[in-house]
């Protein structure tokens, strides 16, 4: 009897044991499932970090070639062209520097047939530009909608090329009524074939003192930071700390917008700010890329890019 119990509580104990082993092999396997699901996730998010997208402004100079050379190059997914520096009050002024009106149409439609997005900024560092009323706003949409957009006009400065959208540069006069004119604009978007895309450039200083009403409103798609002339929150050395909680107070306040990092792409291109593409993938993008609404970059300007390649030599990393 003894020997039988032995013999059975050794059987027992032999299938007790290679049931624990079964059981810690399970446990094994599903914690290895565990690691490769979380290292997996891990590797995704990291990749989703880059986008690859780089906006730039072209306009302000013959010397930076046509936009069609500037879409034919693939380095950018979005180009702003600079910049209707005349509005409000019924006047209007667009100034291409040295480049033909005629020409630019056709080179639209080149780069939206390769998917690039092409915009027009409106106001920039010189000009005279404001709106005194929210009727004058309303009017200043209006044109736009009418000569650069979807709505039809016999003076349209490029033909019959459509424009994808607006971006808001405002650097001059007062802040008023640009939230009106954001409005005005964006309920244009069901009246054509396109969406009608507003970006904006504000300045680093949160919030800018020129947009920050019209950032409120949340209809903006896109905003491109300028952290540059703006030494309080420009990356250096001895400012990460400064530059971190700007961005991230940029990126926290537009959770429905994606945030692009604005840089000159030379030192000669602005007064401060620059930063050298070596810093900017090792020190620069590890910090914004943290953040779900991270979109890019954006380089002043296409002549400025051409000048130094920065676009090139940063892209993959972008």
């Amino acid at each position: 009897m003894h020997r039988q119990q032995l013999q059975n509580t050794s059987a027992s104990a032999k299938a007790s044991f290679f049931m624990a082993m079964g059981g810690m092999a399970t446990r094994l396997t599903l914690a290895t499932l565990c690691c490769i699901v979380l290292v997996s996730s891990l590797g995704t998010v990291a990749a989703t970090g880059k986008t690859g997208r780089i906006t730039v402004y072209w306009g302000q100079t013959a010397s930076e070639g046509s936009l069609r050379k500037a879409c034919e190059s693939n380095l950018y997914s979005t180009v702003i062209l600079s910049f209707l520096t005349h509005f409000g009050g019924g006047r209007y002024k667009l100034n291409l520097a040295g480049h033909s009106w005629s020409a630019v149409g056709p080179d639209i439609k080149y780069c939206q047939s390769k998917k690039i997005l092409v915009l027009l900024s409106i106001g920039g560092g010189i000009g005279k530009y404001s709106l005194a009323s929210e009727a004058d706003a309303k009017a200043v949409a209006k044109h736009l909608w009418d000569f650069y957009l979807g709505g039809s006009s016999r003076s349209r400065p490029f033909g019959n090329a459509v424009l994808d959208g607006i971006d808001f540069d405002i650097e001059l006069g007062s802040s008023k009524h640009y939230d009106d004119l954001a409005k005005y604009l964006k309920k244009y978007s069901g009246k054509g074939k396109r969406k009608v895309w507003l970006t904006a450039a504000p300045q680093c200083p949160f919030p800018d003192r020129m947009l920050g009403e019209a950032l409120r409103t949340g209809l903006f798609d896109r905003v491109h930071v300028q952290f540059y002339n703006n030494p309080v929150c420009s990356y250096r050395a001895g400012n990460v700390a400064a530059f971190t909680r700007a961005w991230n107070k940029w990126a926290n306040s537009l959770p429905r917008g994606s945030v692009y990092l604005g840089l000159p792409a030379s030192p000669r291109a602005a007064g401060s700010g620059y930063v050298d593409p070596a810093t900017l993938k090792s020190r620069v993008l590890p910090i914004i890329q943290r953040s779900r609404n991270y979109g890019g970059i954006m380089l002043w300007s296409r002549y400025w890019d051409i000048q130094t390649g920065y676009s090139k030599a940063v892209k993959r990393a972008v």
